[in-house]
C-alpha cells in the first residue's frame, strides 16, 4: 500500500473537513486522474493524526482483491479485518467494479463501525446506486486531472507559454511526470490510458458491441471542441462515413461516454430567461492529452484547445457552467458559483476591431453587474474594457479565486 506520490493539497483540504463525519466520502472521475494516491494521500493523512488508526484498503485494480465481487465479499472482508478499540477507516478504490456495492455501503454505514471512503470511475452507475441506497448519507468530491498549477508542479516547471504548450500537448494526468514528454513516449502511454476508459468504462460497462462506431463519435467530438452539436447532426455525419445509425444511438453513446468522465457535456441556457435549452449542446474534454493522443494536435485547432482549458479550470474550481445564449449572440461560458456568476468568453487573439466588437460586444449587452472576462492568448493582455477584465490565458489559469 507504501507508493511515493506527489501531494495534491487543493483535493486534501476539500475532504479533510469530512474526515470523521457520518457521511460517505465519494472520490468520481475519469481514471488515471489520480484518484488513488489522494486516497493514498487521505490515509497518511489519519495516520499522522491518529497513529492507532486502523486502515482498510480495498483497490480493484489490483489482483489481490479479485475474490471481492460483490456486496457479501465487501461486508466479510471488511468487518474480517476490523480492529477493537481503534478507529477503522475502509477505502475502497473504483467501487462500481463490485456488484451491489451500494448494498455493502448501506450495511456498513449503519453498523458505524468504518468512516468510510471510496472512488469511482462511472458517474451513472455511481449517481444512481448511491443516491437510491445512501440519498443524503455521502458527499461527492470530483476529482480531475491536473490543473496548470499542478501540471507545473509534478513537472517543475516555470509557467509561461512554453510550458503551457506542453500542457496543451499533453495533458495533465499525473503519471505523464514519470515520462520524457514528446510525442512517441506520452502519447503512447495516453493511448493506452485512452483504451482502458473504453474498453472497462464504456464497452465492458455497457455491452457495447460496435467499438468502430464508438471511436468515430469519440473522433467527431475531438475535431468538434466547443461547437454545438446534436444528435441529428452527428448522425448524418457518421451516415456520411458510411457508419449506420440513428440520433437515439447517438445519445445512448453520448450518455455512456460522459459517464465514464472522459467528455463532459455543457447545456446553453437563456442569460434572460434561465431557460435550459435540451438540444445542440457542447462536448469538452477532462483531459487534452487524450484527445490529442486520439486524432493528433494541431495548431490551427489552438481556439477551440483554449475553450477546453478555460472549461476545464471552471469545472475544477466547482463552479455549474452553461454555454450563455442571448437572441442570435452566444456567451461561450456563464459559470455560477456561492450565488454569483462570471461571464466570459474566449479568443486566441484579439489583435483586430471585429474580434474585439465580437467577444467584448457581446459581454457588454449583459445588463446585469455580474463579473466579465475575456480570455485569450494576447501577450499583452491585462486591465480591463468598460468594465470587462482582459486575462492572458496563463494569469487565468493560474487564478483559483476568480469570485474575489
Amino acid at each position: 500500500m507504501s507508493k511515493a506520490y506527489q501531494k495534491r493539497p487543493y483535493y486534501l483540504d476539500k475532504i479533510t473537513p469530512f474526515i470523521g463525519t457520518d457521511l460517505i466520502k465519494v472520490l468520481v472521475g475519469q481514471r488515471r486522474v489520480g484518484k488513488s494516491y489522494i486516497l493514498l494521500q487521505l490515509m497518511d493523512a489519519i495516520k499522522a493524526k491518529d497513529r492507532k488508526a486502523n486502515i482498510v484498503y480495498i483497490n480493484k485494480e489490483e489482483n489481490e482483491y479479485d475474490a471481492i465481487a460483490n456486496h457479501r465479499d465487501l461486508i466479510a472482508y471488511a468487518e474480517k479485518h476490523v480492529v477493537a478499540k481503534a478507529n477503522n477507516y475502509l477505502f475502497v478504490d473504483e467501487i462500481q467494479d463490485i456488484e451491489n456495492f451500494e448494498k455493502a455501503l448501506r450495511h456498513l454505514f449503519a453498523k458505524k463501525t468504518f468512516d468510510l471512503y471510496c472512488t469511482g470511475s462511472n458517474a451513472r452507475l455511481l449517481s444512481s446506486e448511491i443516491a437510491t441506497g445512501l440519498s443524503g448519507r455521502y458527499i461527492e468530491i470530483p476529482v480531475h486531472a491536473l490543473s496548470y498549477r499542478e501540471f507545473l508542479q509534478f513537472q517543475k516547471l516555470p509557467s509561461g507559454e512554453k510550458s503551457l504548450m506542453k500542457y496543451i500537448r499533453y495533458g495533465g494526468l499525473p503519471f505523464l511526470t514519470n515520462l520524457e514528454l514528446t510525442d512517441e513516449i506520452a502519447y503512447g502511454y495516453l493511448k493506452s490510458v485512452y483504451n482502458t476508459i473504453i474498453l472497462n468504462d464504456v464497452v465492458a460497462r455497457f455491452k457495447i458491441r460496435n467499438i468502430n462506431f464508438l471511436n468515430r463519435l469519440l473522433e467527431y467530438l475531438a475535431d468538434n471542441i466547443g461547437s454545438l452539436v446534436s444528435a441529428n447532426r452527428i448522425s448524418e455525419f457518421l451516415k456520411s462515413q458510411k457508419i449506420k445509425t440513428t440520433p437515439n444511438i447517438v445519445l445512448d453513446y453520448l450518455s455512456f461516454l460522459t459517464s465514464s468522465f472522459i467528455v463532459r457535456e455543457v447545456n446553453r441556457a437563456n442569460i434572460k430567461g434561465k431557460k435550459i435549452f435540451e438540444i445542440n449542446e457542447k462536448y469538452y474534454w477532462e483531459d487534452l492529452g487524450l484527445r490529442n493522443a486520439l486524432v493528433g494536435y494541431k495548431a490551427t485547432e489552438i481556439g477551440q484547445i483554449l475553450e477546453n482549458l478555460v472549461f476545464s479550470h471552471l469545472s475544477r474550481l466547482g463552479f455549474t457552467i452553461h454555454v450563455g445564449q442571448m437572441g442570435s449572440k452566444e456567451i461561450d461560458f456563464v459559470a455560477e458559483k456561492e450565488g454569483k456568476k462570471i461571464y466570459i468568453q474566449v479568443a486566441y487573439s484579439i489583435g483586430d476591431n471585429a474580434t474585439r466588437d465580437r467577444e467584448f460586444g457581446n459581454l457588454l449587452a449583459i445588463s446585469d453587474n455580474y463579473q466579465k472576462i475575456v480570455v485569450s492568448m494576447d501577450r499583452m493582455a491585462g486591465g480591463d474594457y468598460q468594465g470587462i477584465k482582459h486575462w492572458q490565458i496563463v494569469d487565468f489559469l493560474l487564478n483559483d479565486k476568480l469570485l474575489d
